[in-house]
C-alpha cells in the first residue's frame, strides 16, 4: 500500500521555472496548475489551482537571487500545500540560499542555513531534494529526511569526452582546502591527477592565492568549485595558475553559477577558456558569455523524484 500520496505532482515557483517544466517532461507529467503574484506592498501571494488532497507533492524552487523572496514564495506554497490536504510535500531546491553562513565565524553571528531548515520544516515540508549544499552538515540541520545530490556526475560525464584522448595533459584544480575532497573525487571519476591552491581570505568576497600544492606546468587545468558567486576567487586562481603554475589554459566547473556583482565583467575579462555551470540557478540573457556552457539538471532530478515516490534507494543510480 502506498502510505505517501496516490499520485505525484509537480510545483514550479518563479526562480526556477524551465527546471520544473524539464523535470515534468523527463517524468511523463504536466507542470502543476499555480502562480504567485504580489500584493502592492510586496507580499507574496501563491494560489494552488488544482486539488493536492492526498497527492505526493514536489515543489522546485531555489533560493538564489532575489534570495528573500524566492525562500517565502516557497515557505508560502508549502503552508498552502499543507492546508490543502498534501500527503507528502517535498521542497525540491537546486539551490539552496543561505548555505554559506553554516557556522559561527566570530562572536554574534546568526547561523542562518540552520534558521532556513527551520523555516522549512517549520512550514510543513516532509523532506528535501537539493544539490550540493556549500557544507554538508547542513544536512543534520534539519529535522526532516534530507537528500542530497552531487553535481559532479554531470559535469564529469561532460569533461570526460574531453579529456579521454589525453587524461595526462589534464590536471583538476581545487579552489581552497575545504573543496579538496569534492576535487579529488572529481579527478577520479575523469582519470587525471590533482592540485591545489592554497588562499587566504581576508575579508568577505576577497581571496588572495599564497601558493599552488601540485604540478600544474603545462597542463590544461579544470578548476572544480561548488558555486561562482563574484568570482573573484575563480579569477584569481586561474590567474596565478597560469602565472605562477606555468598551466597552458584553465577552465572552470561550478554547479551553482549566482554570478552576483562584477562577476561576469570578471569572467569575461579573465584568462578562462570556458566556464561549465549546471543550471540551478537560472542564467538570464544579459549575463550568457560566449566563455558559459550550461548544462541541465533537470534528468538527475526526475529520476531522484522518482526514486523518493517509489520508494527507491538513491545509491544504485546517485553512488
Amino acid at each position: 500500500m502506498n502510505f505517501h500520496g496516490k499520485d505525484i505532482k509537480i510545483f514550479s515557483g518563479t526562480s526556477n521555472v524551465n527546471v520544473a517544466q524539464g523535470i515534468a517532461g523527463c517524468l511523463g507529467l504536466p507542470l502543476g496548475k499555480s502562480d504567485c503574484a504580489k500584493f502592492s506592498d510586496g507580499e507574496i501571494a501563491v494560489s494552488i489551482h488544482e486539488s493536492v488532497r492526498g497527492s505526493d507533492c514536489f515543489i522546485v524552487q531555489s533560493t538564489c537571487t532575489p534570495v528573500n523572496d524566492n525562500l517565502m514564495e516557497m515557505l508560502i506554497m508549502i503552508d498552502a500545500m499543507k492546508r490543502a490536504s498534501a500527503a507528502r510535500i517535498t521542497a525540491v531546491m537546486p539551490y539552496f540560499g543561505y548555505a554559506r553562513q553554516d557556522r559561527k565565524a566570530k562572536p554574534r553571528d546568526p547561523i542562518s542555513a540552520k534558521l532556513c531548515a527551520d523555516l522549512i520544516t517549520t512550514a510543513g515540508a516532509d523532506r528535501v531534494l537539493t544539490m550540493d549544499l556549500h557544507a554538508n552538515q547542513i544536512q543534520g540541520f534539519f529535522n526532516i529526511p534530507v537528500d542530497h545530490l552531487h553535481g559532479a556526475g554531470i559535469l564529469a560525464n561532460h569533461m570526460k569526452e574531453k579529456v579521454a584522448k589525453n587524461p595526462d595533459e589534464y590536471v583538476v584544480v581545487s579552489p581552497d582546502l575545504g573543496s579538496v575532497t569534492r576535487a579529488r573525487n572529481f579527478a577520479s571519476k575523469i582519470g587525471t591527477s590533482l592540485a591545489i591552491i592554497d588562499k587566504r581570505r581576508p575579508r568577505a568576497n576577497v581571496s588572495e592565492v599564497m601558493n599552488i600544492i601540485g604540478d600544474v606546468k603545462g597542463k590544461k587545468v579544470i578548476l572544480l568549485d561548488d558555486m561562482i558567486d563574484t568570482a573573484g576567487t575563480l579569477c584569481n586562481g586561474a590567474e596565478a595558475i597560469m602565472e605562477k603554475g606555468g598551466a597552458v589554459e584553465v577552465c572552470a566547473c561550478a554547479t551553482h553559477g549566482v554570478l552576483s556583482g562584477p562577476a561576469i565583467e570578471r569572467i569575461k575579462n579573465s584568462v578562462l577558456k570556458e566556464v561549465i555551470l549546471l543550471d540551478t540557478v537560472p542564467l538570464p540573457e544579459e549575463k550568457m558569455l560566449d566563455k558559459f556552457t550550461v548544462l541541465p539538471i533537470a534528468p538527475t532530478f526526475a529520476e531522484a523524484i522518482a526514486r523518493i515516490y517509489n520508494d527507491k534507494p538513491f545509491s544504485p543510480a546517485f553512488g
